[in-house]
């Protein structure tokens, strides 16, 4: 039933529906055990919906939450500013070396919006968010 089942990222339209679904069950006089069983969710999360849509409308209080998890310390014109500063390459940015070293984005990401990242998550930021990669030899 939940969509991305295993893959770590959540569908937000999917619960969404899962949840206004079980809140038309409920208004039809199903039991929670029902819905849970109908839906293949837990009791637990019946009960917590149920107890929602008694303290309030169910549209608003079961709506989809937004994103899951903590918000980035970089958002997107940071991460356009930081693509734009290595651009211009490690000497306009006051280092000596000819390539970036992740030690090297890490101080510059400090620096710039004073955000304190270890070298291996600067990596993941650069291939995940900014589609860069640097070679091998300039990592250190």
């Amino acid at each position: 039933m939940a969509a991305n089942r295993g893959t770590g990222k959540r569908d937000f339209d999917e619960l969404e529906r899962r949840r206004l679904q079980a809140a038309k069950l409920l208004k039809q006089g199903l039991s929670q055990a029902e819905v849970a069983r109908r839906l293949k969710v837990s009791r637990e999360s019946v009960r917590r919906w149920s107890n929602r849509i008694e303290a309030g409308s169910p549209r608003l209080e079961l709506s989809k939450a937004g994103r899951a998890g903590r918000k980035p310390k970089l958002g997107p014109a940071e991460l356009k500013r930081l693509k734009a500063i290595l651009k211009g390459g490690p000497a306009k940015s006051g280092f000596a070396t000819g390539a970036w070293s992740l030690g090297c984005v890490a101080s510059v990401i400090r620096k710039e919006f004073e955000v304190k990242y270890h070298p291996r998550h600067v990596s993941w930021i650069l291939r995940k968010k900014l589609g860069v990669s640097l070679s091998a030899r300039s990592r250190g």
